[in-house]
This record gives structure tokens, C-alpha cells and sequence, in this order.
């Protein structure tokens, strides 16, 4: 009990002390690596995760170039296949490399102080190395891009030629697909941008709202055909005098199988779209776009061959309007 004693007993426990101190303090840290190295890997699966979807996504699309290919070909007469063929080749080789040297930058190329309207930097893949998920969002987009090129090689099917068509996917890809694109889905377009509080709002109040560019691409890529259409007018004879059953598809199951190609490629355009794939709510979100990428084709078809076959002309059997209205939906 005597003050002798007690100093005697301190210092015997001293070191004990200590070194439990030192275990909690090592304890402590390897926790927080631990903790560390979880938060990496957790980010390293989400990014693997979410490159990997959009990878697949991509090759979908891409894919659709084989659906636009067969279905154009057999729309058109035998003698215009190799031509056709040609422009759908055109718009892919055109259109990536357009893509790759100035589309992108334009369309999701956004600077420190960005424009209203355009993108402006990201000309040839510059600083992608520094930030290496714009890779997956550049061919993601490329592949849209050239998809909203290929719409209008069947609007001016059999009546253009390989250079007109040429320079108008190399304007379409290059300057009027990624002005709309930077418009709408950039984040600061005046289509579509956040204000002071955060909210998404436009130039005219609310935003242009795009999930899977039923808008930015086919909207485009239809206004685009309309013109190219209106411009070149109708193939000769076509509506005007006694040949015009020879301007039918000359390949129906051609037709079926481009589409069949094009339904399955749209699976990787609509649920693609979520951008993302590593929680429970995007996988959801992605299944009921898939569901609904199902469901509305196939009540368009069965509508346009209903109409076809008993309320307008040719009041017969249509495969290719049946094909007609299956894409329709999938718009």
C-alpha cells in the first residue's frame, strides 16, 4: 500500500499498456486499409461492370448494321444490291472515322466554361488517356451516330449516288448528328441543362427528354431522309406508270431476316441506354426497357398487317409492312 509499491507496480504495467495501445493503433489502421482497399475494388467492379455493359450494348448496336443491310437489300430491285450494300458500308467506315476526328468533340466534347451549343475539345481521341471511360462512351455514341446515318440510304434507295450519298454521311456524322447530340444529352445544351438549383430545364422551360434517341437519333436521321426523299423524288415510274410491281422487294425473306437482325440489335440501343450497370435499380430499369423494346413492336406489326390486309391497300398479305410496322414500335 505504500507509495513505493504502487511506482513499483506502474512501471511493471507500463509496457503492457503500451503495447496495447500500439495493437489498437495498428488495429485501427489496418481496418481503415482494409476499409481502403474495399472501397477500391468496389469501384474497380462497378467500372468493370459498367464497361463491360456498355461494351455489349455497343456490339448490339453495331450489329444492326447487318439488319439495315439485308433489310435494304431485299427492298430493293436485284440489279441495285451491290449499290445499297455499298452505301451501308460507306456510312460505317464514313461515319467512324468523322466520329473519331470531329463528331464527338463536338457533341460531348464539353470545356470548363461550355457553349449553349457545341462541344469543343476530344478531336481525336485527345484526353481520353487521362480519363479512360469516354473509350466505352465514344463507341457507344459512335455506333448511334452511324445508325442515324444509315436511315437515309433506304429513304434514297436506287435513285443516289455513291458520292452524293458519301458526302452527306460525312455532314451528317461530322456536323448535324453531334450539334443535336450536345444539345440534348451533354448536360449543358440548351435543350436540356441544370439551372442554379439543379434542376434539368431548357431555353423554352422544360427539358428535351431523350432516353434512347427516339428523337436524337431517328428523329434526325428521319428529317435527314425526308429531305434526301423530297430532293430526289420518286424512282421512275415507281407511282406513275404500268411497271410499279417491279419496284417490289425483291428478296421478302431478305426483309424478314434484316428485321429479325435489327429488333435483336435494338436490345442493346434502348436498355444500353441506362449508360450504367452496376446496381439493382439501373438492372431494373434496363429489364423494363428490354420488356417494353418487346412488347410495343409486336403490337405495331400486328396493327400495320391488320390495316394492310383489311382496311387499306393492298388488302392482302404484306410481310413487308408487317416488317414495316415492327420497326415502327421499335422506334
Amino acid at each position: 500500500g505504500s507509495p513505493a509499491a504502487a511506482s513499483h507496480i506502474q512501471c511493471s504495467i507500463a509496457p503492457f499498456l503500451n503495447q496495447e495501445g500500439a495493437m489498437g493503433h495498428t488495429t485501427a489502421a489496418t481496418l481503415a486499409a482494409i476499409n481502403a482497399e474495399i472501397d477500391t475494388m468496389a469501384a474497380d467492379y462497378n467500372e468493370s461492370l459498367d464497361t463491360i455493359w456498355m461494351l455489349i450494348a455497343s456490339m448490339l448496336v453495331f450489329f444492326m448494321h447487318s439488319g439495315f443491310s439485308l433489310l435494304e437489300a431485299g427492298s430493293v430491285r436485284f440489279k441495285n444490291t451491290q449499290n445499297i450494300l455499298a452505301k451501308n458500308l460507306i456510312v460505317v467506315t464514313f461515319g467512324f472515322l468523322c466520329w473519331y476526328a470531329v463528331g464527338y468533340p463536338l457533341a460531348l466534347g464539353v470545356v470548363q466554361n461550355p457553349s449553349d451549343f457545341v462541344g469543343s475539345t476530344g478531336f481525336f481521341h485527345d484526353g481520353f488517356w487521362e480519363d479512360k471511360t469516354k473509350f466505352r462512351i465514344w463507341l457507344f455514341q459512335g455506333t448511334f451516330c452511324a445508325t442515324g446515318g444509315t436511315i437515309v440510304s433506304g429513304a434514297m434507295a436506287e435513285r443516289s449516288k455513291l458520292k452524293g450519298f458519301g458526302t452527306y454521311t460525312v455532314l451528317m456524322t461530322s456536323i448535324i448528328y453531334p450539334f443535336v447530340v450536345y444539345w440534348v444529352w451533354s448536360g449543358y445544351g440548351f435543350l436540356n441543362y441544370k439551372d442554379g438549383n439543379g434542376k434539368h430545364v431548357s431555353v423554352i422551360g422544360p427539358p428535351f427528354l431523350d432516353f434512347a434517341g427516339s428523337g436524337v437519333v431517328h428523329l434526325v436521321g428521319g428529317v435527314g431522309a425526308i429531305c434526301g426523299a423530297l430532293l430526289v423524288g420518286p424512282r421512275r415510274g415507281r407511282f406513275t406508270g404500268e411497271d410499279e410491281e417491279q419496284f417490289t422487294a425483291h428478296s421478302v425473306p431478305l426483309c424478314v431476316l434484316g428485321t429479325f437482325f435489327l429488333w435483336f440489335g435494338w436490345y442493346g440501343f434502348n436498355p444500353g441506354s441506362t449508360g450504367s450497370m452496376h446496381d439493382k435499380a439501373t438492372a431494373y430499369k434496363a429489364a423494363l426497357v428490354a420488356v417494353n423494346t418487346t412488347i410495343a413492336p409486336c403490337l405495331s406489326g400486328l396493327v400495320v398487317f391488320f390495316l394492310r390486309a383489311k382496311v387499306v391497300s393492298p388488302k392482302a398479305l404484306d410481310v413487308c409492312g408487317f416488317c414495316n410496322g415492327i420497326l415502327a414500335g421499335l422506334v
